[in-house]
C-alpha cells in the first residue's frame, strides 16, 4: 500500500489516502462527497545539522550498483 495525497478544488483541502498502487489512478472524493485530484507530493530528507553535504546515499540508483558518480 502507498500513501497518495490529493486536493479538493470545491473545499480547497488537501488530504492523504492509503490505497492500493494498482488503484493510483481511480478517482476519489474528499469528506464532502467531492471529486479530488491526485497530487505530486515533494518528498526530501535531510540526515543531520549539515543539511545536504551529510547525506549519505545507500546505494542503487545506477547500473554500477552506487548513488552515482559512475567510477566505473
Amino acid at each position: 500500500m502507498a500513501i497518495y495525497e490529493y486536493f479538493c478544488p470545491t473545499c480547497r483541502t488537501t488530504f492523504e489516502r492509503r490505497r492500493p498502487m494498482s488503484e493510483a489512478a481511480v478517482a476519489t472524493k474528499c469528506e464532502e462527497g467531492h471529486r479530488a485530484e491526485r497530487t505530486i507530493t515533494a518528498f526530501a530528507a535531510v540526515r543531520g545539522e549539515a543539511g545536504f553535504e551529510d547525506f549519505a546515499p545507500m546505494g542503487g540508483g545506477c547500473a554500477c550498483g552506487g548513488a552515482c558518480a559512475c567510477a566505473g
